[in-house]
């Protein structure tokens, strides 16, 4: 289904995307991140928060090493109150997905997965290598909801077709 140079080019990929979104975000005053622009989640900051809540349960669920978010689905919009505090966090989640990338081997992606569901309330289980497509599909969806918002706000969305990631992403 997918093999180690997918994850760690979607890795890479998505840590090129989140360093182009940082500087645009920190740039905007606390007014434009929290606007409500009608997007799912509300705000450009909500958003950001959501991804990043997301992506922190996920790599817990990955590598017992990366702790779970602190807050449960609850919270998962209002993890920072401020893109600069998000941006610190995103930027050192990044690089344990960078890491955990770099490790992955073939026999990691075999076999299931299983975990607690808040969201559903039950116990899930689905293969390995389905979990991983999804952490990394949801990375991608929500990053295209920031650049629609971003594009509305009158900013320059950051270039996001993964055929442009340089190199050393």
């Amino acid at each position: 289904m997918i093999d180690p140079r997918y994850v760690q080019t979607m890795a890479r990929y998505n840590s090129w995307q989140n360093n182009q979104l940082m500087p645009v975000l920190e740039a905007m005053s606390r007014e434009e991140v929290t606007q409500d622009r009608g997007a799912f989640f509300g705000s450009l900051l909500a958003t950001a928060n959501h991804l990043l809540w997301g992506d922190t349960l996920w790599m817990s669920r990955f590598d017992p090493s990366v702790e779970a978010p602190k807050v449960g689905p609850e919270g998962h919009t209002t993890l920072h109150p401020t893109a600069a505090s998000w941006a610190a966090d995103r930027f050192r989640m990044d690089g344990k997905i960078r890491f955990w990338a770099d490790g992955v081997r073939a026999l990691d992606l075999k076999g299931d997965l299983s975990w607690y569901s808040g969201t559903l309330g039950g116990q899930m289980t689905k293969p390995m290598a389905m979990a991983v497509m999804q952490f990394f599909n949801h990375q991608t969806h929500h990053r295209g909801q920031l650049h629609a918002m971003l594009t509305a706000a009158g900013q320059k969305a950051p270039v996001s077709d993964l055929i442009f990631m340089p190199e050393g992403g």
